[in-house]
């Protein structure tokens, strides 16, 4: 499988793409203005406590006030924030409890937790998304290349991704001499899979400076100001997605790729030569269409090549992704087609969740298959081609109505809301009322104003293709409009008027 990151870097704004096989599966987007906050650490006061939701608000200088759950200050089990997808190791299933069936402590009333004006130290593990506040945990942790520190706790674990038993006794056994019995925890991440001793010491050594001066930066920070602060893009991109799989990364700003190629010089060596100065005449992203790439994913339908789509619907509560046949008819027979479209489906949407950055809830509607096996296949292929998403993501059976739930880690705004505002015209609706609903407010306000106020004449402004309408169509209504109430009415056209905007002004 053929791999390469591209690294467009402009004065406002970064972007990455990851391209397998020729193809855009991941597109990540920093702005200047607005970059994520997911791994800083910050210095905060506990603005609000509430009883009710055992949860309180902490201000730490993001302009609304964070959300932080008593289930994330206690000490155990830990939240890993900056491993989300992968630092559930040995020691934690995917729900944060102990996998070897130990009970979770009892989580203590919020209000013995924290108080209203207290100073607390948290990071952020889920940005401000829509109208919500960024999440919070006191439970802090420090990633590097191949593990994350925890500060407050002595747990040592593997990501459950590395899956040979071997490796993972291996890893854990190194975790535990290389700490020395320090007071910190530590979990292997997926890249140190096959790494050596050195490697890891190295490592260790440096998640114990950066945390140390954490610490120190703590003593004196006053709430409100970040202690810790994740490093930009294309170097988080580095760490976190650089692997031995990876045969390029290509950078089209030189200041940009000394950076990246010191970073890897310094924690991967032995990928360093992958790393290349993007001087082409074309621009980058021009390179495998990602550009077009990165439109066809702000559409709502997605073809597929079997002449099939998908219509993918993104609501505050969940995102709905239907399967359509289309123009697909197959060439045996009504189930074999379904099937076949279904299997197509699968893949088409595990690659789009990835390359939307959609979260939360999600429900993929099948198209009805009879034979149980085939509901089988569709549900494998789904989950395989789930795998190598790096949000952590959880396949529930499918349903006997051909729908299956799902829910992908959700930390940063998808690619449509970072991308994407609502439509003026619409206010986001996806639908604009038509001239002739338009037209009969038009009337309704007319006679509104007409009871109300004094006036010789009115006149409507309004978008001219509700004027035409109402001037060809419903010339009719407006003479017996003006009858009934009486008065003139005249109709202007304003060509910056959207379709649903009109006055009525009195004379």
């Amino acid at each position: 499988m053929s791999e390469e990151i591209l690294i467009n870097v402009t004065p406002r704004e970064t972007r990455v793409g990851v391209v397998e096989n020729g193809m855009l599966q991941e597109v990540h987007v920093e702005r200047a203005g607005r970059r994520g906050y997911v791994g800083n650490i910050y210095c905060g006061r506990v603005q609000r406590v509430m009883p009710g939701m055992q949860a309180a608000f902490v201000e730490i200088g993001l302009g609304r006030a964070a959300f932080l759950h008593a289930s994330d200050i206690v000490r155990a089990p830990p939240v890993l924030t900056a491993e989300e997808s992968e630092a559930n190791g040995a020691s934690l299933n995917g729900n944060g409890v102990p996998a070897n069936g130990g009970a979770v402590p009892h989580t203590p009333p919020i209000g013995e937790l924290v108080h209203e004006g207290q100073r607390i130290i948290v990071q952020v593990i889920k940005d401000p998304i829509g109208g919500k506040g960024a999440r919070l945990s006191a439970q802090l942790s420090i990633p590097s290349r191949y593990l994350v520190l925890l500060p407050h706790t002595q747990l040592y674990g593997v990501s459950i991704r590395i899956e040979d038993e071997a490796e993972r006794v291996r890893l854990k056994e190194l975790l535990v001499r290389l700490s020395g019995g320090d007071a910190c925890g530590y979990i292997a991440r997926t890249n140190a899979e096959g790494e050596d001793e050195g490697a890891l010491a190295e490592d260790i050594a440096y998640v114990r400076k950066v945390w140390a001066a954490v610490q120190e930066s703590i003593v004196h920070a006053e709430p409100g100001t970040c202690v810790y602060e994740e490093p930009s893009l294309p170097l988080r991109v580095l760490r976190d997605l650089m692997h031995d799989d990876i045969e390029k990364v290509r950078v089209d700003s030189r200041e940009t790729y000394q950076r990246t190629l010191e970073f890897a010089q310094r924690f991967m060596p032995h990928l360093s030569d992958r790393i290349e100065h993007y001087s082409g005449e074309r621009p980058i992203f021009d390179l495998y269409s990602v550009e077009d790439e990165i439109g066809k994913a702000l559409r709502k339908e997605v073809p597929l090549k079997s002449g099939g789509h998908l219509v993918i619907d993104q609501t505050e509560a969940m995102t709905t992704i239907d399967v359509n046949t289309g123009a697909y008819l197959g060439t045996r027979n009504l189930e074999e087609t379904v099937f076949r479209t279904n299997l197509e489906a699968a893949q088409a949407a595990a690659r789009q969740l990835r390359l939307r950055n959609l979260g939360g809830i999600i429900i993929i509607d099948f198209i009805d298959m009879l034979d149980a096996e085939h509901r089988r296949q569709v549900l494998r292929t789904l989950e395989k081609s789930l795998a190598k998403d790096h949000a952590r993501t959880t396949v529930y059976e499918m349903s006997p109505l051909g729908l299956v739930e799902m829910t992908r880690k959700r930390t940063t705004e998808s690619l449509e809301r970072q991308l994407c505002e609502p439509c003026p015209a619409c206010a986001g609706r996806g639908k604009i009322k038509t001239t002739e609903t338009v037209s009969y407010e038009i009337f309704r306000e007319i006679t509104r104003a007409v009871r109300q106020f004094e006036a010789e004449k009115l006149l409507v402004l309004a978008n001219p293709r509700v004027v035409a309408r109402i001037l060809e169509e419903d010339s009719a209504a407006v003479s017996e409009l003006e009858a009934f109430i009486g008065k003139t009415i005249r109709f202007q056209p304003e060509e910056q008027y959207a379709q649903e905007q009109f006055d009525v002004v009195l004379l």
